[in-house]
């Protein structure tokens, strides 16, 4: 059986999520590099895998899909096993909470976190651009808050959805990672069982693996 593709970075956040799911089910794949400086993914060929021009898209024979969570449940679907089972789907509330959690990280997490990665490490490393303390300073105040709620839910649970790693943990991981290379990973200090949380995922087989390719500095 051929290898599945992945087109994109793989310093790239939403590329590392889709590569980390690929390493947590053992299946092959090749990761394609598309070249942002002369704009490949703009490219004709690359707006037949992703309409929207961005990364990653993902081929498997004549399948095309694209965004990230996605093509992440499409692999752990295809590639399920009793040992790999991260969207619980035999299990009507386990599955619940699992989709519960994985909105959470897309719809409040994300967006309080990804802003201080972008300030503190995007605009001055990739264009120059000095950090907007301001931008960084609310948005970790929306991150401390969320943060609050995820203590007390990691208080009761080893995990987000229970106490078993699903793929609304792992999902966490590619931003969170550029987060702990800016001056702000002491955050995480004051909630021990977020804290200890993320320890457990970065200690992954598939998030050491892919973590060692992303390279916080050059990011």
């Amino acid at each position: 059986m051929a290898p599945v593709k992945v087109f994109g970075l793989a310093r790239s956040a939403n590329v590392a999520r889709v590569l980390v799911f690929l390493e947590e089910v053992g299946a092959e794949y090749e990761l394609v590099n598309i070249d942002f400086k002369v704009k490949e993914h703009k490219s004709p060929e690359h707006l037949a895998r992703n309409p929207f021009g961005q990364i990653p898209a993902f081929q498997d024979g004549d399948l095309l899909l694209f965004e990230s969570r996605a093509i992440s449940k499409y692999v752990l679907r295809k590639y399920k096993t009793d040992d790999v089972d991260l969207l619980r789907e035999g299990n009507l509330k386990e599955a619940a909470m699992v989709d519960v959690w994985t909105e959470v990280d897309a719809h409040t997490y994300n967006p309080a976190l990804s802003p201080v990665v972008y300030e503190c490490i995007i605009k001055p490393m990739m264009y120059g651009i000095p950090t907007d303390e301001k931008v960084v300073a609310e948005n970790l105040e929306k991150l401390r808050k969320v943060l609050e709620v995820y203590e007390a839910r990691l208080s009761e649970h080893e995990y987000l959805a229970g106490d078993f790693v699903s793929f609304a943990d792992l999902n966490h991981f590619p931003h969170t990672f550029y987060f702990m290379a800016t001056p702000h990973a002491a955050l995480f200090d004051s909630y021990p069982h977020v804290k200890a949380w993320w320890e457990r995922i970065m200690a992954r087989p598939s998030i050491k693996k892919i973590g060692a390719s992303m390279i916080p500095s050059k990011a």
